[in-house]
């Protein structure tokens, strides 16, 4: 049986990354006015700004009813959080080590914007990075986003890569 040290230890950087999230959005909110860009890095290719987004990735539900809201962008997500929780904690061996790790990061995301969308629910989500695009995929711009998107994002890229690699190798095993 694993120890309770070593099974927890994943939450580490979930607590970590929330905070991270969650001062990096408390400096933005103090020092750049909402609607405004404060920085341009590498010309016009990186802007730190201040801009709030009420819906979810790419502005999807942002118009939708307050109850659709709650459903998608609170109920669901927080759904999904105990679910990563209870796999990491209780079915130690769904997942590898490394997986339970990329686990808890996608969850320190996900909380830094769970706790946005329920502290800041009628003023939305903190948002300040936007990337240039120059017409890619149709848009000037990538969508503004923060620190608790890229974790999302990064963590779900670790963990694909890492399912991958294991069914190649209980391939090559013969499993």
């Amino acid at each position: 049986m694993e120890s309770k040290l070593k099974r927890y230890s994943p939450f580490l950087l979930t607590i970590a990354l929330v905070i991270l999230d969650q001062i990096s959005k408390a400096i933005v909110i103090r020092s750049i006015p909402l609607g405004t860009i404060k920085t341009r890095l590498f010309g016009d290719f990186i802007w730190i700004v201040h801009v709030r987004n009420t819906g979810m990735a790419f502005s999807l539900a942002a118009d939708s009813p307050i109850a659709l809201r709650v459903l998608i962008l609170i109920l669901v997500p927080t759904a999904l959080m105990v679910a990563i929780a209870y796999a990491i904690i209780k079915k130690p061996s769904m997942l590898t080590p490394c997986q339970r790790w990329f686990a808890a990061g996608i969850m320190g995301g996900g909380i830094g914007t769970l706790i946005d969308r329920v502290f800041r629910f009628d003023e939305g989500v903190v948002d300040f990075v936007s990337i240039k695009l120059y017409g890619f995929l149709g848009m000037d711009r990538w969508p503004t986003f923060n620190v608790s998107d890229s974790c999302v994002v990064v963590f779900v890229i670790l963990m694909m890569l890492s399912m991958l690699i294991s069914m190649v190798k209980e391939r090559k095993e013969g499993k």
